[in-house]
């Protein structure tokens, strides 16, 4: 998976469509990512107990990482990634601006 923990994406498909926002935690193994802010859902969470009242809570649900881009950090839009070997180690590079991340 191209995209990392802390990366600025665009979301480009779905309800949340043009938002952006940082990638707070990785999937790897199922192909999505959580996005604080985006793909927000209303969950209605029971009494715990006698004392405690029901509630409705709003949470981040993963999405996709097909449905994602890599914001380019020079120019702003979305852009793919590819890799280049610099010296002994393998780098991302966004492939609109060329500029290493």
């Amino acid at each position: 998976m191209k995209i990392h923990k802390g990366d600025t994406v665009i979301v480009t498909t779905g309800k949340d469509r043009g938002k952006t926002g940082v990638v707070f935690t990785a999937y790897p193994k199922l192909g999505k990512i959580l996005i604080e802010g985006i793909n927000v859902v209303k969950k209605h969470q029971k009494p715990t107990s006698q004392t405690s009242k029901g509630q409705v809570i709003e949470r981040s649900m993963p999405i996709n990482v097909s449905n994602v881009a890599l914001k380019d950090p020079k120019g702003g839009k979305p852009t793919r990634i590819g890799y280049s070997i610099d010296g002994k180690k393998k780098v991302r590079v966004a492939t609109k601006s060329g500029t290493k991340l």
